[in-house]
């Protein structure tokens, strides 16, 4: 009795998947899944990867038989064919999803990192500014300290300052220009 060529085997084992032939399914996996599990192993060297592959690859296979023509290729290249493309499949999703884990760590390290709350050299910047105004403050004569603290710090206008400390208006605004032009000097100097 003479055996068939593996290749008209393998052929007429595609045409039966092409019909919904479970055990021709069943009988191409053990002719061939050692060998396109090595096709899977090289293309996403990983062998629990590669496991993976191979399953995708004869879902595949069960869905697209009927599309395998034996005048194109060799059975086997087409079969290595459809493992390759599952396995640069699966690479291809592998990288996208650590490239969106990867965004989603940015995210959450930029929403941290870039917050409303200020990073450390703006603190630092912020109190040593604060400290300078303070010794500028301290500098200035008792009467303008007065007046431009109520003003910007209590956010009165000079006509509620010259009401609140019974002052003419003309006062408190001579008071208030010259103890900013002192601050700004000052502020100058120290920082």
């Amino acid at each position: 009795m003479k055996t068939e060529s593996p290749d008209i085997q393998l052929v007429a084992l595609l045409d039966r998947v092409a019909l919904a032939d479970e055990k021709a399914l069943r009988e191409l996996y053990e002719l061939t899944s050692s060998k396109l599990y090595g096709v899977a192993v090289r293309v996403v060297t990983n062998r629990e990867w590669a496991e993976d592959v191979l399953q995708e690859a004869f879902i595949t296979i069960w869905r697209i038989a009927g599309d395998y023509k034996a005048t194109l290729s060799p059975p086997m290249a087409w079969l290595g064919l459809v493992v390759r493309s599952r396995g640069l499949d699966f690479l291809r999703r592998r990288a996208s999803e650590r490239a969106d884990r990867m965004q989603e760590l940015d995210d959450v390290i930029s929403d941290t990192v870039a917050g409303d709350s200020p990073n450390p050299m703006d603190t630092a910047q912020a109190s040593e500014q604060a400290l300078a105004l303070h010794q500028c403050l301290s500098q200035l004569d008792n009467k303008q300290r007065e007046v431009v603290s109520l003003a910007y710090m209590r956010d009165m206008s000079h006509g509620e300052l010259a009401e609140q400390l019974k002052l003419p208006l003309g006062t408190v605004k001579t008071w208030i220009r010259r103890g900013l032009e002192q601050l700004r000097g000052c502020m100058a100097r120290l920082t």
